[in-house]
């Protein structure tokens, strides 16, 4: 095993956007349910330090977080951002842990000197706060870089140099098509910018009128940016209160609950978002059952279930179409997951997962809890948990 200060001189040797990159991947490569010897020692000296810029000063006031060129760079991008490591492409959404191999290409490899010229300049208007000078600095680089990667990409060697060079950066298959994500968004940036200023700032519930606007939006940005519209839609699912109500966008458009009428509307890709929603909880849901935070894993189980529900109960004839395989694919791996989770405790002890049955998929019985334990996360003794009526 190795001693801690062997790991302490280990990380030294690294500069701090390594360290910082080298957490990024390990949190990555963590969700993604890896197991990597020795690596929770090196987590908690690396989430240790890059937690230090959040911690409040003397006074009780929060550190101010030093910004650099590339979060001004990636503005754009922020709000299509989701965090953990993602095993599907998520439609109109940019893996955060992305940001840091890419920025490492572009500054090494694709524009070495204009990108250092870029920080030099960056660093002195952020030095002065000079808000104005940044955007206008940023938005002229994020122009260059479009028109750089548009040529590089255009080539069958070009992109598969930059898959080669981005694979030095990061072993993340989801690196260089969220590259070609950053490159459509960067290029509609400001009619983006604009859609979503045009967007209510939060939808409660999805129905009617707000239907209706959401959709004539989506129309008019549609018209000129057909290509980037998953990400207009990923947009507006961010202001939903309830997720899974972005299938509306297709469901009431279509002239019939019948799936193949629900393909054939303009924004069908809804359905498949929404499918990524629930493979983005599943992911969270096995983070949370490894790290034995069991009310976390029953709320996701919670909406995991509407959101089965909810795809079951608008669109007929759903387990005909693909969407209905990848649907049951996921409902059964999540079933594996808290089969596996309820086996580890004593008979005759109930579990915060176990109660009724989730429709259409009775061999999830007892997952969304009448029961919780009381002080699960506190006891490890098996024999120390009690069980709660909370129904």
């Amino acid at each position: 095993m190795i001693g801690p200060d062997k790991i302490e001189d280990y990380l030294q040797r690294l500069t701090p956007t390594a360290r910082s990159n080298l957490l990024t991947e390990l949190e990555r490569l963590e969700v993604c349910g890896a197991e990597i010897p020795g690596s929770t020692a090196i987590l908690e000296k690396l989430r240790a330090e890059f937690r230090k810029s959040e911690r409040p000063q003397k006074g009780g006031q929060p550190q101010k977080r030093v910004a650099n060129p590339s979060r001004y760079f990636f503005t754009p991008l922020e709000p299509l951002l989701v965090n953990g490591a993602l095993e599907h492409a998520n439609s109109g959404r940019i893996l955060r842990g992305s940001l840091a191999p890419i920025w490492e290409w572009i500054t090494r490899d694709l524009l070495p000197t204009m990108a250092r010229d870029y920080e030099n300049e960056m660093r002195i208007l952020i030095a002065a706060d000079n808000q104005r000078e940044i955007k206008q600095v940023a938005g002229t680089f994020q122009t260059k870089i479009v028109k750089y990667l548009e040529s590089t990409l255009g080539s069958p060697d070009g992109v598969k140099q930059t898959r080669i060079k981005l694979a030095t950066y990061t072993t993340s298959h989801a690196a260089y098509g969220d590259l070609t994500k950053m490159l459509h968004v960067l290029r509609t940036r400001d009619a983006l910018a604009k859609f979503n200023d045009a967007l209510p700032a939060a939808i409660d519930k999805f129905d009617g009128a707000r239907i209706a606007q959401v959709a004539q939006l989506l129309d008019g940005f549609r018209k000129n940016h057909a290509e980037e519209l998953a990400f207009a839609m990923a947009l507006v699912a961010t202001r939903l209160k309830t997720p899974w109500q972005l299938i509306r966008l297709t469901t009431k458009l279509a002239p019939s609950k019948n799936v193949a009428d629900i393909a054939a509307t303009p924004y069908a890709i809804a359905v498949t978002m929404v499918l990524d929603q629930l493979d983005d909880k599943r992911l969270a849901m096995r983070v949370a059952l490894k790290n034995e935070r069991v009310l976390v894993a029953k709320e996701l189980l919670t909406e995991i279930d509407d959101t089965e529900r909810a795809l079951q109960a608008h669109i007929d004839r759903l387990d005909e179409s693909e969407w209905g395989k990848r649907l049951r694919n996921l409902m059964d791996q999540i079933n594996a997951m808290v089969e596996a989770e309820v086996r580890r405790f004593p008979d005759k002890v109930d579990h915060i997962l176990a109660s009724r049955s989730l429709r259409g998929h009775p061999s999830l019985a007892g997952r969304l809890t009448t029961l919780a334990w009381k002080g699960r996360d506190a006891v490890s003794d098996g024999a120390a948990y009690c069980k709660k009526l909370i129904g």
